[in-house]
């Protein structure tokens, strides 16, 4: 199985590369679009910050590629967000793909969520064999509302989008390489999908 990790300078790619190791896999970082077109997976990582995130994916050609594929593609963090309509977030137009607005956290809660925190309302093949209520690891000021996209939830001073589905796209909100055996197993159940 051929994994793609898209690189575009916005990614914490070394954790990802490590995880999808541990699980027997290996993964290429690229971002040529002939290699990320015929790929089996690919895997659309982001930290850093959304509008500088954009321009880069824009000056690569990868903003009209990414929307394109037919493989399953998984988003991860900033990741799912740029996949979303828009973000508040450098008031950043994003891919699409997901019906939504990315909006900042309200000041009635610390900003940055960091830390661990439950998903719930599992909707989704990417979630077999998770329980109800596991912990996963987030880091981030800004979410998806809940929609009819939405295959998890978090509750962090409101209901959000921990994770989003449609047809082969995958986003999760948070990091399933830094979310111990439930991340692995969401990884592996991602790396499963036909």
């Amino acid at each position: 199985m051929k994994i793609v990790i898209i690189n575009y300078g916005a990614g914490n790619i070394q954790s990802i590369k490590f995880a999808i190791h541990r699980l027997g896999y290996e993964a290429v970082l690229s971002d040529n679009p002939e290699e990320i077109k015929n790929a089996d997976k690919v895997i659309f990582p982001g930290v850093g910050e959304a509008s500088s995130a954009m321009r880069k994916l824009k000056t690569s050609g990868l903003d009209t590629l990414i929307p394109q594929l037919r493989q399953p593609v998984l988003g991860i963090c900033l990741g799912m967000q740029l996949m979303c309509n828009y973000t508040e977030e450098g008031d950043t137009n994003g891919l699409g793909i997901f019906d939504v607005n990315v909006v900042r956290f309200n000041s009635q809660v610390k900003v940055p969520q960091i830390g661990w925190n439950q998903i719930n309302n599992l909707k989704s093949t990417l979630f077999a064999g998770i329980n109800e209520g596991e912990y996963i690891y987030l880091v981030h000021s800004y979410y998806a509302p809940i929609i009819q996209d939405t295959i998890a939830q978090t509750d962090y001073g409101q209901l959000y989008s921990t994770a989003l589905q449609k047809d082969n796209f995958y986003g999760t909100q948070f990091h399933p390489e830094k979310s111990s055996t439930v991340g692995e197993k969401i990884l592996n159940n991602f790396f499963s999908i036909k």
